[in-house]
């Protein structure tokens, strides 16, 4: 029997996917790396399959990330108090001097944690400075091949510089620093979009491994034609495409300014907006914005962890689904939400749904979160007919997670469970189109230990090669601390924070 068609059993475990909540016994055949058979216990299987004993076990489909960065792998844990704006204007210090080797490492080291946590496949907007590369995209490729992950990689463009695009920030700034920022400055259009070019025409990875995607940064960190330049190219090839869109309340300020109307309102006018176009976070979209979207059957990545982590709000992910949104939910990256953990991106999806008012009709219920996590983020990557299922004809992207862990003590409700207790410490095993990547919770194959010198090794260079970048930030920090949080302070007929007020206010303390 050929690789191709060699035959996997996995016998004696509970089953649950969006269609089957009750986490019954079953078993599942595998051919190949497709899911062929899923059945009562014991059913048939070929004689000289390869049996998986899952007794104890509860097998779900892999969690899919439908928004993170591999770039921000290297870089976790660096700032604390920091806006979406401060994550920018820190960006050449977070991810700069970067050789093929640290891009390669940051990939393979999110890969891994995504694996050890029950996500087999991610959406990954990855960046490159001046420009995207052959080479750049084929090391992050080659990082979630070699780990045993599916992966969409997007390399992240933009035309303008975070000074440049925000009006009024660049005059804000004291002059010596205005001239600072000239060295930020970013290839012309023409270059990016050429070099992007190079890379989705040379596309040598099998696509249901690793296949691009274009994800030009934020609409207003790029020219009209240079949004619709990306789309023509994803469209070109078949690809998808993906963009920060209101994901904080500045953005939706200088998109008004700009624009005298919503960034999702001109993408629309743009011709951006179709099945193949997916909203990074969507935030502080309106009930109009999300239609939109729903109408043109566009996605939202849902990242409840780095919203919260970045203080840009709690999304209204109820009113993207009455609006036909596809909703996926992702972790972010790991500069900005710290970790990613897609069982922790379920729970706060659910835990953020009921801080929103108390119609508990409006929560969401765990198994939308879980199908969001999995069906959602399916068809967000372009994967929604192979992934997010435990059903005949979909890839075999199975998770197995021990019952006698202390998460699951006792067994009550499969999916609560899965959204509310797991945190991806139960989990056993890890198969990815059939084949193990995990084994007793453990990645396959890896010196964990060594790859930790290397990431080390990694971390201090860097610390060192990029210390007047993150001079050049702390010297900004209080300029762009200030200005932007203005931004944010201005009305807008929505409000996506909680706490039921944004100034500084003083209780009177009584005793």
């Amino acid at each position: 029997m050929t690789e191709k068609q060699r035959a996997t059993v996995i016998r004696g475990g509970r089953i649950i996917d969006a269609t089957r909540p009750r986490a019954e016994l079953a078993d599942v055949l595998i051919l190949g790396d497709t899911i062929a058979e899923v059945g009562p216990p014991g059913f048939a299987a070929p004689a000289d399959a390869v049996v998986i004993d899952a007794r104890d076990k509860l097998m779900h489909p892999g969690l899919i990330n439908a928004h993170t960065h591999g770039h921000g792998n290297l870089s976790k844990g660096m700032g604390d108090r920091w806006t979406l704006e401060l994550l920018l204007a820190a960006a050449p210090w977070l991810a700069g001097g970067r050789n093929l080797e640290d891009k390669y490492l940051s990939t393979y080291v999110g890969a891994l944690e995504m694996l050890l946590k029950g996500c087999t496949a991610c959406y990954d907007l990855c960046v490159e400075f001046p420009v995207p590369s052959v080479e750049g995209l084929a090391a992050c490729s080659r990082a979630y091949a070699d780990a045993g992950i599916r992966a969409v990689v997007a390399p992240m463009v933009a035309e303008f510089s975070f000074y440049q695009a925000i009006p009024g920030l660049f005059d804000a700034l004291p002059p010596a620093l205005q001239k600072e920022t000239e060295r930020l400055k970013l290839a012309p259009g023409e270059t990016t979009i050429n070099a992007m070019r190079a890379s989705l025409h040379g596309w040598n990875v099998d696509r249901d491994v690793v296949r691009p995607a274009v994800a030009p940064t934020i609409p207003h960190h790029c020219s009209d034609k240079f949004m619709q330049d990306c789309a023509a190219l994803a469209r070109e090839y078949g690809v998808g495409l993906h963009t920060h869109v209101q994901e904080s309340k500045p953005q939706v300020m200088v998109a008004l300014k700009r624009y005298g109307k919503t960034p999702t309102a001109h993408l629309q006018d743009l011709g951006l907006l179709g099945p193949d176009f997916t909203v990074g976070h969507g935030v502080w979209l309106d009930h109009d914005d999300m239609r939109r979207l729903g109408d043109h059957g566009s996605s939202v990545a849902h990242n409840p962890g780095s919203n919260l982590r970045l203080g840009n709000g709690l999304a209204d992910v109820r009113g993207m689904i009455e609006r036909k949104v596809n909703v996926g939910i992702g972790t972010d990256g790991a500069s900005c939400s710290d970790n990613l953990n897609m069982y922790e991106s379920m729970r706060l999806a659910s835990m953020v749904s009921k801080t929103q008012g108390p119609d508990t009709d409006r929560w969401l219920t765990t198994g939308e979160v879980f199908a969001a996590a999995t069906e959602g983020s399916a068809k967000a990557l372009g994967f929604g007919d192979k992934l997010g299922r435990i059903a005949p004809g979909y890839k075999a992207d199975i998770v197995l997670v021990d019952l006698t862990s202390v998460n699951w003590l006792p067994l009550n409700n499969a999916v609560n469970q899965l959204v509310h207790t797991e945190d991806g410490t139960g989990v056993d095993s890890v198969l990815v189109g059939g084949r193990r990547v995990v084994e007793d919770g453990r990645p396959v194959g890896v010196d964990m230990a060594a790859l930790a010198r290397k990431v080390e090794a990694a971390r201090a260079r860097l610390e060192e090669t990029n210390a007047p970048h993150r001079a050049f930030f702390e010297k900004v920090e209080p300029v762009v601390n200030t200005f932007c949080p203005g931004l944010a302070k201005m009305p807008y007929h929505i409000d996506r924070w909680g706490g039921g007020h944004h100034g500084h206010e003083h209780a009177a303390f009584v005793r």
